[in-house]
């Protein structure tokens, strides 16, 4: 157990890796050493270079205390770091550890906290906005072949995700989906058709907003990959989450937030509006 009454976590999530991260960057800025953060709460050095990489939780007063110690001047973020440190929410995600690849629950549980969230997806349709069948092809074409039951479990998870995101009351989604990946027919053609169905629907939800970038587009910056940007209550804590061939890849620099909110914001610009969206899919649709 530990200072806090709470046994040290081996494999943290990203969510407690953050905290840990952000008050290294908070000690570092403040030219601060480690042995130096460890006086201000009596242990060692070991407990604080533990609590920097999120093997152990640290209560929300701790968390403030270092940043008045550090002469952190953003009270704000300081607010939702020590929010961040405090919450120790035991999500519906916990359900399925061990049975789909630790990054994917890192990802809902980014997701649950996001007061906000952006994407944009080049080659397919945004994760929670995949039909069951849709998913079940894209997890059935990996390579090396995953088992059925890893597939399935998967594609539980996944459809969990849709669930609490795409329901309505949920945070705001912001979807930007490449007309190549709407012409993409993971499944066949009928599951194709049911896709493009489930994504008019989700577009009608008043709290997404789905826009298409046509064939017709300039160029554009950032086509090559998918992305996702999680918002927090404070900005310096928001998220961005690349899809890499080894699972997700989490970045929250503070230029690399910089740079990908820059680039979503362009690729708005040049995307069709909302109802030009939704008059291509039923295109498109019509053409299959």
């Amino acid at each position: 157990m530990d200072a806090w009454g709470m046994p040290p976590r081996t494999t943290p999530s990203a969510r407690q890796e953050r905290v840990g991260t952000e008050l290294r960057k908070m000690r570092d800025c403040a030219g601060r050493t480690t042995a130096e953060a460890a006086a201000l709460f009596g242990f060692s050095r070991t407990k604080i270079t533990q609590i920097e990489k999120g093997q152990y939780p640290i209560s929300a007063e701790r968390v403030k205390m270092l940043a008045s110690d550090f002469k952190e001047g953003d009270a704000a973020y300081v607010e939702a770091l020590a929010a961040m440190a405090e919450e120790r929410h035991r999500g519906w995600w916990e359900d399925f550890r061990g049975s789909v690849p630790v990054g994917f629950l890192d990802i809902a549980e980014m997701e649950y906290f996001a007061e906000g969230m952006r994407t944009f997806q080049v080659s397919h349709v945004p994760g929670v906005m995949q039909t069951e069948d849709y998913a079940r092809a894209i997890f059935s074409d990996l390579y090396p072949p995953l088992p059925p039951r890893l597939v399935e479990g998967r594609l539980e998870h996944r459809l969990q995700r849709s669930a609490v995101l795409m329901c309505e009351g949920a945070q705001p989604y912001s979807a930007l989906v490449h007309e190549a990946a709407l012409r993409m027919q993971f499944g066949g053609c009928a599951t194709t058709k049911q896709q493009l169905d489930r994504l008019l629907d989700f577009s009608e939800l008043p709290h997404v907003t789905l826009r298409v970038i046509s064939f017709s587009a300039k160029g554009l910056i950032g086509a090559g990959q998918g992305v996702f940007y999680a918002k927090a209550p404070a900005s310096r804590l928001d998220t961005v989450q690349l899809d890499a061939v080894g699972g997700p890849v989490f970045l929250h620099e503070q230029k690399q937030l910089e740079n990908y909110r820059h680039i979503i914001d362009m690729m708005t610009e040049r995307s069709l509006t909302e109802s030009q969206s939704r008059d291509t899919i039923r295109l498109i649709k019509k053409e299959l």
